[in-house]
């Protein structure tokens, strides 16, 4: 890998973090300090939020448009969009989020061919550009490969310490031949029960076209 290579996969990855943490976990950036909000805010690319959604009360089915990729979520979902500039064109990303009582739940959609990125490179870039955004710290436990409908997958516990206490979540990557998909459940540890099933019915419910 090129130097010139590895830093634009870098650079996708924080904009991508940043952008997910922005619209599937916003009480993480809600903290942030103003200079790494600024910082944040330059990282990533402009996003298009929705209003904010109810109190999730039933499953909704939520579809990307674009890729036909569609997930059962908790309630309606906010969604962010960005566009990453690379050296190759840019990379269109969809985030689709829901807050739950339990935490925040949703999947993210990379418009880039899933082996672009190794998973590992993928899950690292997460966790080490989650850091910058004020979301406090993560860490990963019980990595492992899976395939997912043939698609090669990539699946990790997250721990962390947010502006709230101790928190957990799962996280899924997934690459296809024309997308790179991230399935993600966090919250608070004393809801860790709760958000293990919610995460399940989420990667359950994934279908990717």
């Amino acid at each position: 890998m090129t130097h010139r290579s590895r830093t634009q996969r870098l650079a996708l990855l924080s904009a991508s973090t940043a952008l997910v943490t922005a619209g599937l976990l916003p009480s993480a950036t809600a903290s942030a300090t103003p200079a790494r909000a600024a910082a944040v805010a330059a990282a990533a690319p402009t996003p298009t939020p929705t209003s904010p959604s109810a109190q999730p009360t039933q499953s909704v089915k939520t579809t990307d448009p674009p890729s036909g990729i569609t997930a059962q979520l908790p309630g309606k979902a906010k969604v962010r969009m960005g566009a990453i500039p690379m050296e190759s064109g840019s990379v269109d990303t969809r985030v689709y989020g829901v807050e739950t009582p339990d935490g925040a739940t949703g999947f993210a959609v990379y418009d880039m061919p899933g082996d672009q990125i190794p998973l590992e490179d993928a899950l690292k870039g997460f966790v080490d550009a989650y850091g910058l955004t004020g979301g406090g710290t993560l860490t990963t436990e019980d990595v492992r490969k899976t395939t997912v409908d043939g698609h090669p997958a990539l699946d990790a516990n997250l721990t962390g310490e947010g502006p709230d206490g101790p928190a957990v979540g799962s996280i899924r990557f997934i690459s296809d031949d024309d997308h790179l998909v991230m399935a993600l459940t966090y919250g608070p540890e004393a809801k860790e029960k709760d958000l293990d099933a919610t995460h399940q019915q989420l990667l359950n419910s994934l279908q990717i076209p």
